[in-house]
């Protein structure tokens, strides 16, 4: 993945976001179940911002390489579900860089 790329930066924000929404869960569990609401409210935030990170990649990187309707759903449906933008990364991210 180089960094450089937009396709590497799309695969470097799919996990940083999937690693970021994992960790949302024992953050709520710190928060619920012995009232430490910080730890919450920061990774919050900065899975919030990567979700939106991910989001504009995602179709700025559909628009330039004129990605289908389906294939752009999908990148962008993985973000709502703990462990899919791993699984995007590996099923479509990955071929999109062997293909280029």
């Amino acid at each position: 993945m180089k960094l450089s790329t937009t396709l590497g930066q799309l695969r470097i924000l799919a996990i940083l976001e999937g690693i970021s929404y994992l960790l949302l869960f024992p953050t709520v569990i710190l928060k619920y179940g012995y009232e430490m609401g910080m730890p919450n409210k920061i990774v919050g935030s900065i899975h919030g911002l990567l979700f939106i990170l991910y989001s504009v990649w995602v179709g700025y990187y559909a628009l330039i390489k004129k990605w289908d309707l389906t294939k752009t759903l999908i990148c962008l449906a993985a973000s709502l579900f703990p462990f899919a933008t791993f699984i995007v990364d590996q099923k479509i991210l990955k071929k999109e860089q062997v293909e280029n």
